[in-house]
């Protein structure tokens, strides 16, 4: 089994950063993208950022600029610097992993349990 645990989420100020952390443990093989997602209230989860393991990445227009993804591959462990936050950046904030178990074994998407951000303007 694999676990996600989020940390990081709390409220600031527009204008203000935040920075979330999702530690990957459990039986894991190798890691290939690892990405966050966000939910806002009646809206569907959308992608943030994702950061596939050949270093590729994939931002979400509007946070193109003010948010970073890194990964620790010695961790597990997958990074979202968040600078310039808006009021529209308040959501619940999921990492993701594709992730396989054991050698030449499919791969396989996790989650984590999400993480509240909320930004005050």
């Amino acid at each position: 089994q694999v676990q996600l645990v989020e940390s990081g989420g709390g409220l600031v100020q527009a204008g203000g950063s935040l920075r979330l952390s999702c530690a990957a443990s459990g039986t894991i093989f190798s890691i290939n993208a690892m990405g966050w997602y966000r939910q806002a209230p009646g809206k569907q989860r959308m992608l943030v950022a994702t950061l596939t393991g050949g270093g590729m990445t994939n931002y979400a227009a509007s946070v193109k600029g003010r948010f970073t993804i890194s990964r620790d591959n010695v961790k597990n462990t997958v990074y979202l610097q968040m600078n310039s936050l808006r009021a529209e950046d308040t959501a619940v904030y999921y990492c993701s992993i594709t992730s396989r178990r054991l050698p030449n074994t499919a791969e396989l998407a996790y989650w984590g349990q999400g993480t509240q951000v909320t930004v005050s303007s």
